[in-house]
């Protein structure tokens, strides 16, 4: 898939409101339908609906779905300029090939310090959890020493710029902004566990494996919860009023 299919899916959705396929106040079909539809995956549908709802030319209502606010035209829609970045759902795919390797790399190179200082910050990520705070600094750290253990720099910067890449996406932002359930933390912190639990063992493929289904997880999550069809179902937490940061994985 291009890394810009997801523009290509906006463009051809703004056609169609240009049509009269919609009018404003009309609510868009389900994502499934749309992906049916225009033959590509529902993650790309999301994408480009995200664009669209950064344009100004849906809203979406929460546990209600996607309404057409404007009918775009040359002269209405805003510079694109800000959203010329890859879609949230390419970056977490990238990073699935990527970190999956380095981990495995990481399980023949890591050191006993190492494995303390991951130890370290998957606590950290559980004591966040118990406290029901906000933050992710554990979950981030630890994919960062898991690189870091790698022992190889090249695998350590690309990584780092899909992370920079993430940080900087206005997309990933606003899909952030529909995530109002924070209980799939605790899974996600038992899968860092099994990763952990590969690299003590220096066994490369059990790393592999739990760092691929971690971030299959988390691409699965996200596309769940920031489903604008469905309200949110309470977690451990609760529901919240929005995001209260940006989950990493």
């Amino acid at each position: 898939m291009s890394a810009r299919k997801y523009r290509e899916i906006a463009e051809t959705l703004r056609d169609l409101l240009r049509q009269g396929q919609w009018q404003v106040g009309e609510r868009l079909p389900p994502e499934r339908a749309l992906s049916a539809q225009l033959e590509v995956p529902r993650a790309t549908v999301r994408e480009a609906l995200i664009v669209l709802e950064v344009e100004g030319l849906v809203e979406v209502r929460h546990a209600s779905g996607i309404y057409v606010k404007m009918i775009p035209s040359d002269a209405a829609l805003p510079s694109l300029a800000g959203i010329e970045d890859f879609g949230p759902f390419e970056l977490l795919r990238a990073r699935q090939v990527l970190e999956s390797a380095i981990a495995a790399s990481a399980a023949l190179t890591v050191t006993d310090e190492q494995i303390a200082r991951m130890e370290e910050a998957l606590a950290q990520e559980e004591r966040d959890i118990e406290e029901e705070r906000g933050s992710y600094e554990g979950d981030a750290l630890f994919h960062h020493l898991v690189a870091e253990a790698s022992q190889n720099p090249a695998l350590i910067a690309t990584m780092e710029l899909l992370w920079s890449m993430r940080q900087k996406s206005e997309l990933w932002t606003r899909l952030h902004t529909r995530i109002f359930d924070d209980g799939y933390r605790r899974s996600w912190s038992a899968q860092h566990r099994e990763i952990l639990n590969g690299l003590r063992r220096r066994d490369p493929e059990t790393a592999r494996a739990a760092m691929w289904r971690h971030l299959g997880s988390v691409t699965e999550t996200l596309l769940r919860l920031s489903d604008p069809e469905t309200g949110a179902v309470p977690g451990p937490f609760g529901l919240v009023g929005g995001p209260r940061s940006y989950s990493t994985g």
